[in-house]
């Protein structure tokens, strides 16, 4: 199966674009990353990128399967040498995809979101290192409070800080069909998991997805919002879905209704 990828990057409503989405793409292989550089002055696009860069070189070497420490690693050390050479403080976010051939995995730090979905579906996510996830752990607040929470900004974990461990999941089957989106909080603030399912039933490509998915993100988000990114993975065709063959019966009768005429 071939992978169809895509991505966005936006500056919302701020001076300057922290935030970085690379790709790479083989064959039945797709590695995808999106980080959330953090501090503008401190230099976090050099953060985002550099991590980035790190990982994408690996993923040029071959299967990362068996080496998503090894690119966490690779990554943390490319940010902590561009403080080394800048003597900044910047840091990122982290959440990248490795799937090849039938197998899957990923990995990520800070709140850079992983969302996977089957027939449509929400099937899992990843959780926060943030203060916010811990408050809702602890049965303070719910999940769903955690995107205007006044201390969901505050990181535990960032690639570049002291603490950088990232979690990773284990390898799993990968199904025909099979969607994933990797966002920055500035994007999943303002579109929620209702709204990227509704979207995706309707959704052909991964452009189309991240399309509808951003009309809601700008009707929505204020004029000062955050730098937002995301990238799309379709791995192989979905099911067709109830609506989508409605919606297919309803363009073939008036497709024939026309050819009547």
């Amino acid at each position: 199966m071939i992978p169809r990828i895509d991505s966005l990057s936006r500056v919302g409503g701020r001076k300057t674009n922290d935030d970085t989405a690379a790709a790479w793409q083989r064959e039945d292989s797709a590695w995808v990353y999106v980080g959330d550089g953090l501090g503008a002055y401190a230099g976090g696009k050099q953060a985002s990128e550099a991590a980035g860069e790190a990982l994408m070189e690996l993923c040029r070497r071959g299967s990362m399967l068996s080496r998503m420490a090894q690119g966490a690693e690779a990554a943390d050390q490319a940010v902590k040498a561009v403080q080394q050479r800048t003597g900044g403080d910047m840091k990122t976010t982290m959440v990248f995809l490795a799937a090849e051939g039938n197998r899957v995995r990923w990995m990520h730090v800070g709140d850079s979101r992983l969302y996977r979905f089957r027939d449509g579906k929400l099937l899992s996510q990843t959780q926060d290192h943030s203060v916010s996830q811990m408050a809702v752990r602890m049965g303070e607040i719910t999940p769903q409070q955690i995107r205007f929470h006044p201390d969901r900004s505050r990181l535990l974990r960032a690639l570049g800080a002291d603490r950088c461990k990232p979690e990773i999941s284990g390898e799993e089957a990968l199904r025909q069909g099979d969607r994933f989106l990797l966002c920055t909080d500035g994007f999943w603030e303002y579109v929620t998991e209702e709204d990227m399912e509704r979207t995706l039933v309707q959704a052909e490509s991964p452009e189309a997805w991240l399309r509808d998915m951003e009309r809601i993100l700008t009707r929505r988000a204020p004029g000062d919002c955050d730098n937002y990114t995301a990238a799309a993975v379709f791995w192989g065709e979905a099911k067709p879905t109830l609506l989508a063959r409605l919606r297919k019966a309803i363009e073939s009768k008036e497709s024939k209704r026309k050819r009547q005429r």
